[in-house]
This record gives structure tokens, sequence and C-alpha cells, in this order.
């Protein structure tokens, strides 16, 4: 667990830095920011995307997932869990706080490293991946802060949470996870990345925490597409 706590504390200074560079950066600029974060998280989502090799299997996994999501209302009860943090810690109905815990949690969560680096840790002991990501989480933590607040740094418990479960669960999960899974969970993870950051830019207003199911659907959807595959042979 030392890399998740590594990681969550990284993400943790990054929000304190960010909100002490908020205080001294005019509204514009910060919107500016804002902009290019959002462009930036749809280059990382489209970069990402190609890494896929049966995009039939993304396709039926996001369909599952996203269904599995919609009937759950993911993102609602995320929204919720972000508005209860929010009335708890600020009286300013024009606080942004939800919308910094749902953006940092998916954005900090969704994609290979967060996978394949708690994959590691837990099978492996070995933390040098989840280091790498705490270091980009980082950065990206206090440019995300400057802009949308305080609710960054609340979504550090979403990072303990998520990747320490996958950590602890690594036993269970690793043989539903071959190196052609983790593509086209690469993949999935990367078009919900792009969603995040057309949301960002304000052009759509997609709900990517529905689809979080999706990255349970494609592990499940690749080994039942292998035996399909191996049983026909």
């Amino acid at each position: 667990m030392t890399g998740v706590i590594v990681n969550t504390f990284a993400v943790i200074l990054g929000s304190f830095l960010g909100l002490i560079l908020k205080k001294g950066i005019p509204e514009k600029v910060s919107s500016a920011v804002m902009t290019g974060i959002g462009l930036c998280t749809v280059y990382i989502g489209l970069s990402g995307s190609l890494s896929g090799e049966n995009v039939l299997i993304v396709i039926c996994s996001m369909v599952i997932g996203s269904i599995i999501g919609t009937l759950l209302d993911v993102d609602g009860k995320i929204n919720l869990l972000g508005k209860w943090v929010e009335n708890r810690v600020s009286s300013n109905k024009k606080s942004n706080i939800s919308q910094g815990f749902v953006t940092g949690s998916l954005f900090f969560c969704i994609g290979a490293m967060t996978i394949v680096g708690s994959l590691n840790a837990g099978l492996q002991g070995d933390n040098e991946l989840l280091f790498t990501k705490s270091l980009l989480d980082f950065f990206s933590s206090i440019m995300f802060t400057t802009t949308l607040g305080i609710g960054i740094m609340f979504s550090a418990a979403f990072v303990l949470v998520f990747q320490g479960s996958i950590v602890l669960l690594a036993t269970y999960i690793e043989p539903f996870l071959s190196t052609g899974a983790i593509a086209e969970l690469t993949c999935a993870g990367s078009l919900m990345i792009l969603a995040l950051g057309l949301n960002i830019l304000n052009i759509t207003n997609i709900k990517v925490a529905n689809y979080l199911p999706v990255l349970v659907c494609v592990p499940i959807v690749y080994k039942l597409v292998d035996l399909a595959s191996q049983f026909i042979a």
C-alpha cells in the first residue's frame, strides 16, 4: 500500500500548493488555464484510445457498462458524495467543491497507470509505477486546484479507496488482466478521459462516472471472447 499512500499524499500536497497559487491568479488567467487543462485532457484521452486492438470488445464493454452505471446512477451517487463534502466544508452557494471532487476522482483513477501500477504493487510489491503516477498527479493536482479549488484535495480520498482496493484484490483480479485485456482497458479508460476533457471545455455534459462499470466489464468481456475463440478453434 506504500505506493497508494504516496499517491494520495501527492494529490493532497499538490492541491495545497494549488490553493496557495490560486489566490494570486486573476480570473481570466484561471479560465485560460482551465481551457489548457481541458485540451491536454482531450489529448491524453485521444492518445490512449489508440492502444486498443479489438474495437468490438470496447464497444460491447461500453454498452454493457454504461447500462449498469446508468441504472445504478453511479454519477449521481458520486456527485451526491461531492455535494455532501461541499455542504460540510463550505457555506458558499457558488462553491465548486463538488465539481472538483468528481473531476479529480475520475482523472486520477481512470487509466492504465492506475490499474497496472496497483496490480504491480499488490502482486509483486513493486511501487515504481505508482511512484511515477504520484509525480504526475502531484503536478496535475496543482493545476486543477488553481481552477477547481479544494474539491481536488478531497478527491485524494477516492484515490486511496479506489487504488487501495485494487492492491488488496490484486490476486483475484490478475487472472482477468492479460496484456491484451490491459490494452482494451486502456482504450476504454482513455475514452472516458476524453469525455472528461470535453466536459472541462464545456463542450459536452457527459455523466462520465456512469461509465466506471466499463472498467470491470472490459476484462470480463475480453476473457469471454478469448474462451469463445478457443472453443471455436
